[in-house]
């Protein structure tokens, strides 16, 4: 099943990277209260997913929460010491929690996997964005082209 605006976030039990190491968070609590961004990304340390769509949110967390947002969350399909590795590299510091999905269940409970087989990435999620109040999606915008549009930063800012 995917799920689309006005469909309950999943409670799945996913990784942050913290300093003693991965942590363990429920979904269902970084994202069922308040108002939050979550965006998706394919791949950790990937040209389009480090280039534009993590340091679009970067760059710009500041303007996200000053239109009301309580947390920003970026979701892949990596594992927990690769999520933390990569937000050293993108100097993402406390402006974003980087989620690791590494067996991508949370990925195939919100029903937006992507076949990156083809090309030597397995499983993986696609790219999207979405708000989510009080643990209810209230926008969903995915890009299915390859690109990053319609779930970058600045078209986020557009429908806060």
């Amino acid at each position: 099943m995917t799920l689309s605006i006005g469909d309950a976030v999943p409670d799945i039990e996913l990784f942050t990277m913290g300093a003693e190491g991965p942590q363990k968070v429920s979904t269902g609590e970084l994202l069922g209260s308040g108002r939050v961004v979550l965006f998706a990304v394919p791949g950790a340390f990937t040209p389009g997913c480090s280039r534009v769509h993590l340091p679009g949110f970067v760059q710009q967390a500041q303007q996200v929460t000053d239109k009301g947002v309580d947390r920003i969350v970026c979701v892949s399909v990596n594992d927990a010491f690769v999520m933390g590795a990569w937000a050293e590299d993108q100097n993402v510091g406390d402006s974003i929690v980087m989620l690791a999905d590494g067996n991508g269940e949370f990925t195939q409970a919100m029903g937006h996997v992507m076949d990156g087989s083809g090309f030597g990435l397995g499983i993986r999620s696609k790219r999207y964005a979405a708000i989510i109040d009080d643990g209810i999606i209230t926008s969903l915008d995915i890009d299915e082209a390859g690109g990053v549009e319609v779930s970058s930063c600045a078209a986020v800012l557009d429908r806060l």
